[in-house]
């Protein structure tokens, strides 16, 4: 998952201002419940970890909160929903400058730079040295590490990550006569989308959402920006195929693109109600998609975003950080906490209950998830996709650059007058100005 308007001037004005989603309600009784049993546990240092999103994301970290404060007498943690993304970090930026943040958040992978260089989060390093026995932190695995690092120190640890995945409904696929191990391509996606129009339906319900635009571009063999992170790099060629590619095949109806705020939930309906065969989405929608398909009677397989000239996808989700301003014993508490979220048998938890990567190497090869990936192969393509992932940027600027992106974009797509090229032209003539700045 991944947030879409944060940008770096909201943290500015947050700064010095303070203010009060995208996940679902919930969490606000039982966060009420966990003050007052923090309240009588006097002898106990108690902490905040605020936490986005609802569902069964929701459900697994309020079991694993209520774990740890079951396993120990020393430490209360006292969980709180905060919505989405963009909702969460607001209030973290806010709380943060009122001097009450939480000790322990998510943060999303992508704004970890802009949070670390504002001077919000405490450096790991430290940490993890003192408890690298423990912590054993090269079991992380690799390709989840890119955004843990910023200017070479690390802030975070891998919580629950994501890649973009594709779903697919292979009843579908079987009664259009087409084979339900395609499309592994571009070019076959289009085929298959052909022959789903003629049955009256559409390949693919697609917003205009930066993640997957980011997978396009890789790819394609192009990059977001350049290598010092000083410029953009997507009006290239490799970053002007994939909208060039939409804007064809959503021109003669063989996907939908619909824009605005519930672009992303009509592209879920549109797949839940079997009027498209396709649908990108986090791994992190795998349970729940699951659920879906076998509601609405038809089968779900999961599969690698296609190939254009390789595959490729970006990295997401969030991973856990520990907030600067705490108080020392606070401080201890917060690195408790991180390291037993994400320890080997909590990655495995979230990922058979929600479906987010499992973020270490030990619990891949643990005999509980070979058994699970034998069963469900839909969790496994997400982990095998890998292979092929790379981190998000996270140039303090690149967050409004996604939002300026995102409607240039938008624009090329609805409006026939506009060739992609000139649209990512313009993007990337205001995206330099906050890049080079």
């Amino acid at each position: 998952m991944l947030k879409k308007k944060f940008t770096a001037l909201t943290l500015a004005a947050l700064m010095v201002t303070t203010l009060a989603g995208c996940g679902s309600g919930g969490g606000a009784d039982s966060a009420g419940e966990g003050k007052a049993e923090a309240a009588s546990s006097s002898k106990k240092i108690v902490i905040k970890y605020w936490y986005a999103y609802g569902d069964k994301i929701e459900e697994a970290k309020q079991h694993m909160v209520k774990t740890f404060n079951e396993s120990q007498d020393k430490y209360e943690v006292v969980a709180e929903h905060q919505g989405g993304y963009d909702d969460l970090h607001a209030k973290v930026q806010a709380a943060f400058a009122a001097g009450n943040a939480p000790a322990v958040t998510d943060l999303e992978i992508a704004s970890t730079g802009v949070f670390a260089h504002s001077g919000m989060l405490e450096e790991l390093t430290p940490y993890a040295e003192k408890d690298k026995e423990q912590l054993q932190l090269d079991d992380f695995i690799p390709g989840l590490m890119g955004n843990a690092y910023v200017d070479g120190k690390l802030y975070g640890l891998p919580f629950m990550r994501s890649t973009p995945i594709m779903y697919k409904n292979v009843t579908m696929l079987q009664n259009a006569g087409l084979d339900p191990a395609g499309p592994k391509t571009w070019d076959e996606l289009e085929e298959y989308s052909r022959v789903l129009k003629e049955k009256g339906k559409v390949g693919m319900t697609l917003p205009v959402d930066i993640w997957y635009y980011e997978a396009l571009v890789a790819q394609s063999g192009g990059q977001m920006l350049s290598e010092d992170g000083k410029k953009e790099a997507f009006n290239e060629a490799a970053g002007v195929a994939p909208v060039e590619f939409w804007k064809k095949l959503s021109g003669e109806g063989l996907i939908k693109m619909p824009v605005g705020d519930e672009a992303g939930a009509t592209a879920d309906k549109d797949w839940a109600n079997q009027m498209s065969a396709f649908k990108f989405g986090s791994t992190a929608g795998v349970s729940k998609s699951l659920e879906i398909a076998k509601g609405n009677g038809f089968e779900l397989q999961t599969a690698f975003m296609p190939a254009n000239k390789d595959y490729g996808v970006p990295t997401g989700g969030c991973q856990l950080v520990m907030t600067s301003k705490s108080k020392p014993e606070e401080k201890e508490a917060a690195w408790e906490f991180i390291k037993w979220m994400t320890s080997k048998e909590n990655t495995i938890y979230q990922h058979k209950h929600v479906g987010y990567l499992p973020t270490r190497t030990s619990a891949v090869e643990s005999d509980e998830l070979k058994e699970h990936f034998a069963q469900n192969p839909q969790f496994k393509v997400a982990v095998d996709q890998l292979e092929y992932a790379r981190p998000r940027p996270m140039e303090n600027a690149y967050p409004e650059v996604a939002n300026i992106l995102t409607d240039a974009i938008q624009k090329a797509i609805i409006d026939p007058k506009t060739s992609p090229q000139d649209a990512l032209n313009q993007a990337a003539e205001k995206a330099n100005k906050l890049l080079g700045k």
